[in-house]
């Protein structure tokens, strides 16, 4: 039985081997670029930047004059009787025809309007934070295809070390099986050998489903099919380098591209035009209009058109609405305070943040040196121990502590490493910082 489990591992592990060669391998680069273009997040928020771009037009339209057609045909059924005195005799007399014509052509535009101005103002707004808001997508995005990119990277250095353990696992056994049969180990030290490679198959299965699992997460947030066959490029040691340098220095940190923040100040101007829109509904209104028609009647059909045009001034001089207007500026005037009560606590929470981030990556760094130290001791105390161990010197016991001190190792540098370029990539989505297509 024991044969057969590890006929079947090692029937996986050139089963994963060949599939991952068949895969296509993708760059960090590359991902981000297929994110960038497949994902429906982007897709959507380009839409709203192009309805919104419509709306404005729209708004736009309304300093324009507004002309239209209008015709009108009336057939009367039954002429109107008026009733009319003659020398002290009523008289009943028929008026009207039996057919009235009318047509012609309208125009009406502002003259006057200074809410309909300050209006334009907000649609220019509204097209600015949908940009914004476009922007923020693309950052997250961006963020989001990172951090799963590395997560696939992590769990490979993972599956890779579990893996190395378990060849060792298995290598170490078939030593031991071969002493054991000629009775140079104990039955003790067989079953524990074998013991070893038992549990150590496990973790390999684990590691394996965590990194079909990471590619699973990757395709999703790139916005491709999960049944597209893709795998990366890179190791997490090829951003080792960047452990090295000195974090920034605080003052070197900046949030005026932070997005959230944008969009909160874009808002709070938006409600200061719309306080100015509604005072502006204070100030008279003056428009314009002009009209040209023809109008004909008679019995039959045989009709005279007779043409007549109007031009005509309106101004209308707001008095009194009943406090609408003054208790609308009240409520947008508490909307505001509400808001920028808001981007306040957004500042406070985003210093914290990055507080955090960089705590954290300055914990990576620390791990990370101590974990290179502590490697390359346990890469020779294996080493030794291995030697020992096949001359008889050294016991199965201490060869298994001596690999779980390199396991340990080799995991905390590709932790550490994983989670300083995490928080990195979070706090260039802090700061606002955009992909530059390499």
């Amino acid at each position: 039985m024991f044969k057969f489990n590890h006929l079947l591992l090692t029937i996986v592990f050139c089963i994963s081997g060949v599939l991952l060669n068949a895969q296509s391998k993708i760059t960090l680069d590359e991902a981000i670029e297929i994110a960038l273009s497949e994902s429906n997040t982007i897709k959507i928020a380009e839409m709203t930047i192009e309805k919104t771009g419509y709306a404005q037009k729209g708004a736009y339209s309304a300093l324009y004059p507004n002309i239209s057609a209008s015709g009108n045909y009336q057939r009367t059924l039954k002429r109107q009787v008026m009733v009319m005195e003659m020398g002290g005799t009523p008289m009943s007399i028929e008026v009207g025809t039996a057919n009235n014509v009318t047509a012609g052509l309208s125009a009406a535009m502002p003259l006057v309007n200074a809410q309909l101005w300050q209006s334009l103002k907000l649609s220019a707004l509204d097209v600015e934070l949908a940009v914004e808001q476009a922007r923020s997508s693309r950052i997250s995005l961006v963020s989001q295809v990172k951090q799963a990119f590395y997560a696939v990277l992590l769990a490979k250095e993972a599956y890779d070390v579990y893996k190395e353990v378990y060849d060792n696992a298995q290598k170490n056994f078939e030593d031991v099986e071969k002493k054991y049969k000629v009775g140079k180990a104990s039955e003790f030290e067989y079953l524990r050998a074998k013991v070893n490679v038992n549990n150590s198959e496990p973790e390999v299965f684990s590691a394996e489903n965590a990194v079909v699992l990471a590619i699973w997460q990757l395709k999703a947030v790139m916005g491709i099919d999960l049944n597209t066959e893709i795998d990366v490029k890179g190791a997490l040691s090829d951003y080792s380098n960047e452990l090295t340098t000195a974090l920034a220095d605080n003052n070197n940190v900046s949030f005026e591209n932070n997005t959230s923040l944008l969009q909160l100040r874009l808002q709070d101007e938006m409600l200061s035009n719309t306080i100015k829109m509604v005072k502006y509904q204070y100030i008279p209104t003056l428009s314009a209009s002009f009209a040209y028609n023809y109008i004909a009647m008679g019995n039959n059909f045989d009709m005279n058109w007779n043409p007549y045009s109007v031009v005509a001034l309106s101004l209308n001089i707001p008095i009194f609405d009943g406090f609408s207007k003054r208790n609308n500026i009240r409520q947008y005037q508490k909307t505001q305070d509400i808001l920028r009560l808001n981007i306040e606590d957004t500042e406070r929470n985003l210093n914290i943040a990055l507080e955090n981030y960089r705590d954290k990556m300055n914990t990576s760094v620390k791990r990370y040196t101590a974990a290179e130290a502590t490697l390359e001791m346990a890469q020779k105390s294996y080493n030794i121990s291995e030697k020992m161990y096949e001359v008889g010197k050294a016991t199965l016991v201490e060869l298994n502590d001596a690999q779980l001190a390199l396991t340990q190792a080799q995991l905390t540098m590709s932790q550490a490493i994983y989670q300083y370029i995490t928080n990195k990539a979070a706090i260039d989505e802090l700061m606002g910082v955009e992909y530059i297509k390499k």
